[in-house]
């Protein structure tokens, strides 16, 4: 009988399971012409998983994997809460990047779901808005 993995292991398979999905998320919105800024840009209380220009807009990009769309899925879990991180997260990275800071900016979410080795990607764009808060 196998032994059950241990909670660190299950945090460390789940972190890199997290690190995988968000670069072949980077990947995906590169395909769509994105062009990458900043990945896992952490600020108090926020992170950003990616930040990528399309066009002349930046956007901040959330990045939720879920094995499965029940109960709503990835972009279900962005609630309330995790928006105003968001967007607080977003207003620091602005105030340390002044020559971005006059883009206009949207937030997207990546929803994925299925296969970790080879998630589905479900993109939202303007999923929401700072200004909603």
């Amino acid at each position: 009988m196998a032994a059950e993995p241990t909670a660190s292991r299950r945090s460390a398979s789940r972190r890199s399971d997290g690190a995988r999905i968000e670069a072949l998320a980077r990947e995906f919105l590169q395909r769509q012409g994105l062009l990458p800024v900043a990945a896992n840009a952490n600020y108090r209380g926020g992170e950003l998983d990616l930040v990528m220009r399309d066009g002349d807009a930046l956007v901040f990009v959330e990045v939720r994997y879920r094995k499965s769309t029940a109960f709503g899925g990835g972009a279900a879990s962005v609630d309330a809460n995790k928006r105003r991180k968001l967007v607080l997260a977003a207003e620091l990275f602005l105030a340390t990047h002044r020559d971005l800071a006059r883009l206009p900016c949207r937030f997207d979410v990546i929803a994925a779901h299925g296969d970790p080795e080879a998630p589905t990607f479900d993109w939202l764009r303007d999923a929401f808005r700072a200004d909603d808060w």
